[in-house]
């Protein structure tokens, strides 16, 4: 701007050098300090001589254009600022888009890995959830199992046992089944399935050794009974076939998806698959033996942790307690 004005100086100061030579050759009085002003003079003293004066004019002209420069030039000044303002003020804005551009991508790969982990962390804690929920299950039938157990051994005032009641099954030889078939008995029932890995086949040896040592020690008499949980495996043939290896007096029972479910939820049992591939799976259930009356009502449940002599001697103790309450 400093540059533009000093031009505009010299150029007045050239304009006024002619103007003034002007002046002394036509004769006219020097001490107008400048032919703008001496212009300027005789437009207010003489408006008629204006038009007859040919400087005059010309130095009004000169005058006009000096002016009409001087202002054109900062109007170009300006503008060229306003653009170098703008093209500025353009530029930090692409450059903040570029960053926020480069923000975004970076958050993408910020953003990307936890994604990831949350998915992870999501998965664990479904699992746990899922473990969770089964043992809770489990507990709960257990709890269920022994509460029913503790209200019928406070006598005749709890009422009748919540656990056991009607069933309909098959037993191993092709023949129908129901309670009323073990009427007048002691009856021993345990809930598996014949591809149990371990613990049925454990149980089931524990509940035969038990029978015997029991006929031999108090001359009583008791029917083992074997009920399925696998009833989509445990067909009558394979229940047969598996019965065999424990002892003569074990009876195998089966039947239908609902028959099995519905004599389950009437003992309180739990069963449940656990994992599956193809045809193979497994069967999580309730691990109890139960020792049901002659009437078939519920007595006492005996769990895992009871080895053969202990089964013997608690069921022993049981029939003798439920006889003489009965004299």
């Amino acid at each position: 701007m400093a540059s533009i004005i000093s031009s505009k100086t010299n150029h007045f100061r050239y304009a006024t050098r002619i103007l003034f030579s002007h002046h002394l050759r036509h004769d006219r009085p020097t001490t107008l300090s400048s032919p703008l002003s001496h212009h300027l003079h005789l437009s207010s003293q003489h408006p008629h001589l204006v038009g007859n004066q040919g400087y005059g004019t010309g130095s009004l002209v000169l005058s006009q254009r000096f002016l009409s420069g001087t202002a054109a030039g900062s109007t170009n000044q300006e503008k060229p600022a306003s653009d170098n303002s703008s093209k500025d003020d353009s530029g930090k804005g692409k450059e903040s888009g570029g960053e926020q551009d480069q923000k975004s991508d970076g958050g993408k790969s910020v953003r990307g890995a936890p994604v990831s982990w949350l998915s992870f962390l999501l998965l664990v804690l479904t699992g746990a959830g899922l473990v969770f929920y089964y043992d809770r299950e489990k507990k709960r039938h257990i709890e269920e199992i022994q509460n029913a157990s503790e209200a019928v051994k406070q006598g005749p005032s709890a009422g009748k046992a919540a656990i056991g009641g009607p069933f309909n099954l098959i037993n191993h030889d092709g023949k129908r089944v129901t309670e009323k078939d073990f009427l007048g008995q002691w009856t021993l029932l345990y809930f598996g399935f014949t591809h149990c890995p371990d613990i049925c086949p454990e149980e089931l040896q524990k509940l035969a050794a038990a029978v015997d040592k029991i006929k031999e020690k108090a001359g009583i008499e008791t029917v083992p009974v074997f009920i399925s949980v696998d009833p989509e495996r445990d067909t009558v043939e394979q229940v047969g076939e598996y019965v065999k290896e424990f002892h003569p007096k074990l009876i195998g029972l089966t039947g239908s998806p609902d028959e099995i479910k519905g004599v389950a939820r009437a003992y309180r049992v739990y069963y449940m698959k656990t994992a599956e591939e193809d045809s193979d799976y497994l069967v999580d259930h309730s691990i109890v033996i139960y020792l049901m009356g002659p009437d078939m009502e519920f007595i006492k449940f005996f769990g895992k942790n009871n080895d053969v002599d202990s089964l013997a001697d608690g069921v022993i103790k049981e029939i003798k307690q439920y006889k003489k309450n009965k004299k």
